[in-house]
């Protein structure tokens, strides 16, 4: 299972979580860094990648093309590396589940804001 992660997220991410995910890396690792989001796709795509990004784009690419790549949308907002590694690690076996689901195009990891 190899993820790549958006600019949106930190490059942290590809160490905190190696020993779940040791093939992946992040935009900026591979060149991809201020690249639009076409690239990132087709780099994912033709990589064999699941992205994993805060960014709504690339839910709406998932439903207009499908997959692959596939998508695991973070929504969790104003939080550290640490607590994006959290929510990933505690999903870990929803996200391979995900993964290997060949009519899954997107999953949503995150919290739900609590209202007033």
């Amino acid at each position: 299972m190899k993820l790549l992660f958006d600019e949106n997220l930190s490059p942290q991410l590809v160490q905190l979580l190696a020993d779940l995910f040791p093939d992946s890396t992040h935009v900026h690792l591979c060149g991809l860094g201020s690249s639009g989001d076409d690239a990132i796709w087709e780099y994912a795509r033709a990589n064999s990648f699941t992205i994993v990004s805060k960014d709504s784009d690339f839910e709406e690419r998932c439903v207009l093309f499908g997959a692959p790549p596939k998508l695991i949308w973070v929504r969790l907002h104003n939080s550290s590396s640490r607590e994006v590694a959290s929510l990933i690690r505690s999903a870990f076996r929803l996200v391979a589940q995900f993964i290997n689901d060949k009519n899954e195009t997107y999953m949503i990891l995150g919290r739900q804001r609590k209202r007033a």
